[in-house]
């Protein structure tokens, strides 16, 4: 099973792209860590105060891709820097 999901966030408090990929590495890398998905960002990557995420997680079963995955979002959600905008979810 294979779960797909792409996140779009808004960044108001980034004035630079500088500021924005601060926080953007900072999220990745600790997404990373924590859980175990893989995480890139896939549009925006030149808007400062945008940006859309792509997340995937591959497992035996249903439920604990969903786990996986429902967790690394709740993480990124609790980031304070951010917004979520949108989420949208494929299954495979």
């Amino acid at each position: 099973m294979i779960v797909y999901v792409e996140v779009e966030y808004q960044i108001p408090d980034a004035h630079s792209l500088k500021e924005k990929r601060a926080v953007l590495q900072r999220m990745i890398t600790r997404t990373k860590q924590k859980f175990n998905v893989s995480i890139a960002e896939i549009d925006h990557q030149n808007v400062w105060q945008r940006t859309r995420l792509a997340l995937a997680v591959v497992s035996s079963s249903k439920p604990s891709a969903e786990r996986e995955i429902n967790n690394a979002l709740h993480f990124l959600q609790s980031n304070p820097a951010w917004e979520q905008l949108e989420v949208w979810r494929d299954y495979f």
